[in-house]
C-alpha cells in the first residue's frame, strides 16, 4: 500500500476580498495576514514539505499571470512540479491536470492531496496527523477524501458536508461516507446543521489516488478530464469553468469526510484577520501606525510603515492603505469589494488600481 502523500497546492487565485492589499500583481496568496514574514502561499509549502517527501514531491499549480511570483516565493520548488495555467478554469480542471501529470509520472495507485494556498492552519501537529490519516484512507480505499473542519459557529459563507455512515477509524480518527455536500445555507439553516453534530465545514482540502479520481471524472466530468487527455494542457481554454466540488463532489459515491479540528480560517476576506489577530485586550486589530480617538471593532492595515491612520469615533470598519488606495468599508459588507473591483475594471483611469 503506498502511503506516500504527493500534496498540490492550489494557487492560482486571485483574493479579490483583500483588495487593496491583494492586485493582480501580487494575489493574496503572495501576502503576509498574520503578521509573519512568511506569505501565505509560503506558510502552505512548508507545512506540506515537513510531511515527507521534500521539495521533490511538492507540486504547485497556478495561472501564467503569477507564475514568476510563485518561481520567486518558493524558489526551491522543481521546476517540473510547477504546472502554469495558461487561463484560469477553476479547480475541476487543476484537479484533472495535475492528477494526469502525477499517474504519468508515478502511476495511478499515486495519493495526491490538494490544499488552496490561502489557508490558515494553527496546529501544524494536527494537521499532520489528519494527513496521514487521509492518505492511510485514499490508499486502502476507492475513497474521495475530503477534511471536514469541525463548525464553531453557524457560518453563512463556507459550505457543508453532512457525515454519513462511519466506516472506520484512521490513525484514530473515524472517518464518514458524505451524505450530501450544501453550499453556503441561511442562517437559519446553518444553526440547524450544528444542531444534529452530523455537518462539518467543507474545507476544500481532498485527498485520493490519481487513478480513483481519473475515472471518477470520466464518469461525471468528461468534459473535463477527455478533452485534456486528448489534447493536453493546449485545450485548457476551451474546457468549461467548473469547481471540483460542482464537477465532481457532489455526484461521486465515494465521497468520504475526515471531521477533523486542527484550527483552521480560509481567510475569505479582511475580516478573518480579526478572527486570527484579536484579542480581548485590545479594541482593534491594528497592522498599522494608528492614532485613535473613540474607535473599537476597527481593522486598520497598511503597507507602509511610515503611514500614520488617525480615526476618531468610528465602530466596526475595516480601513486598508496600500501604495495610492485607501479603503473604507464597514466590516459587514466587505463582500461587496468585488462590485467595486468592477466598478473600476470599468473605467480606464483605475485600470492602475487591479
Amino acid at each position: 500500500m503506498n502511503t506516500l502523500l504527493f500534496p498540490v497546492i492550489l494557487a492560482g487565485g486571485k483574493g479579490e476580498r483583500f483588495w487593496p492589499l491583494s492586485r493582480k500583481d501580487r494575489p493574496k496568496q503572495f501576502l503576509s495576514l498574520d503578521g509573519s514574514s512568511r506569505s501565505l502561499l509560503q506558510a502552505t509549502a512548508d507545512r506540506l514539505i515537513e510531511l515527507g517527501g521534500g521539495w521533490d514531491f511538492l507540486w504547485v499549480i497556478t495561472s501564467s499571470q503569477i507564475a514568476e511570483g510563485v518561481r520567486q516565493q518558493l524558489p526551491d520548488l522543481p521546476s517540473q512540479n510547477l504546472l502554469i495555467e495558461s487561463e484560469g478554469r477553476d479547480t475541476a480542471a487543476a484537479v484533472a491536470w495535475t492528477s494526469l501529470e502525477i499517474k504519468q509520472r508515478y502511476g495511478e495507485d499515486a495519493v495526491i492531496g490538494f490544499f488552496p494556498a490561502d489557508h490558515w492552519i494553527a496546529d501544524q501537529e494536527a494537521f499532520a496527523h489528519t494527513l496521514s490519516a487521509a492518505t492511510q484512507l485514499a490508499a486502502s480505499t476507492a475513497a474521495i477524501v475530503t477534511l471536514g473542519i469541525k463548525p464553531t459557529f453557524p457560518s453563512t459563507g463556507y459550505g457543508y458536508i453532512e457525515q454519513g455512515e462511519k466506516i472506520g477509524s484512521f490513525n484514530e480518527l473515524p472517518a464518514y461516507h458524505v451524505n450530501r455536500f450544501t453550499e453556503k445555507p441561511d442562517r437559519e439553516t446553518a444553526e440547524t446543521f450544528l444542531s444534529t453534530g452530523r455537518f462539518s465545514w467543507n474545507s476544500g482540502m481532498f485527498v485520493f489516488r490519481a487513478g480513483v479520481v481519473l475515472k471518477e471524472l470520466h464518469t461525471h466530468a468528461p468534459e473535463i478530464i477527455e478533452p485534456l487527455e486528448q489534447h493536453g494542457p493546449d485545450i485548457y481554454p476551451q474546457l468549461p469553468k467548473k469547481s471540483i466540488d460542482y464537477a465532481l463532489m457532489e455526484k461521486t459515491t465515494l465521497a468520504y469526510v475526515l471531521p477533523v479540528d486542527f484550527g483552521w480560517d480560509d481567510l475569505g476576506d479582511w475580516n478573518a484577520i480579526e478572527r486570527l489577530l484579536k484579542t480581548e485586550e485590545t479594541p482593534n486589530v491594528e497592522l498599522a501606525t494608528h492614532i485613535g480617538l473613540d474607535t473599537q471593532g476597527a481593522i486598520i492595515y497598511a503597507s507602509n510603515p511610515e503611514d500614520v491612520v488617525v480615526t476618531i469615533g468610528l465602530e466596526d470598519v475595516v480601513i486598508v492603505r496600500d501604495r495610492n488606495v485607501t479603503l473604507v468599508v464597514k466590516k459587514g459588507r466587505t463582500q461587496e469589494i468585488k462590485q467595486i473591483l468592477k466598478i473600476l475594471q470599468s473605467d480606464s483611469r483605475f485600470t492602475d488600481l487591479l
